[in-house]
């Protein structure tokens, strides 16, 4: 394995630690939520059953699953093409700040338009990877 394909996945991983963060940070709302009288176990059957302290949380876990999976995808395809190169472990790299901060502002605020101006960042890291991952399994550098 060279040394840049592990620079690339060590952010895809810590990806992976922010997921799991957000998992511990969405069961505490819960129970807090609880606790306060604001919610019931069984409103988290639905959906739309989070209050608004963990609604957030639950929105933002569930955008992890969403466009973040494609980053994945063409990481590994091109690990298994043997085709990262530098700018992969840059977009990599990218792709996770522009999680961390997207995740940071979803959860604490409702400033919509940065939300979507630093997604834009994290999406232009996955659209490389999976547009350098489709060349590659076409036959391109």
């Amino acid at each position: 394995m060279t040394s840049d394909t592990l620079w690339m996945l060590a952010p895809l991983f810590l990806h992976f630690g922010q997921v799991v963060g957000l998992y511990v940070l969405l069961t505490w709302a819960r129970l807090v939520v609880v606790r306060r009288g604001e919610a019931t176990k069984a409103d988290f059957a639905r959906a739309d059953g989070d209050p608004r302290l963990s609604a957030r949380i639950q929105r933002n876990l569930a955008n992890q699953f969403e466009a973040p999976v494609f980053a994945w995808v063409g990481a590994f395809v091109l690990i298994l093409t043997d085709h990262v190169v530098m700018w992969d472990v840059a977009a990599a790299w990218l792709f996770l700040l522009g999680r961390l901060l997207h995740s940071w502002i979803q959860c604490t605020g409702d400033n919509v338009a940065l939300r979507g101006q630093v997604f834009t960042i994290n999406f232009v890291a996955v659209l490389w990877l999976m547009g350098h991952a489709a060349s590659a399994l076409l036959g391109g550098p």
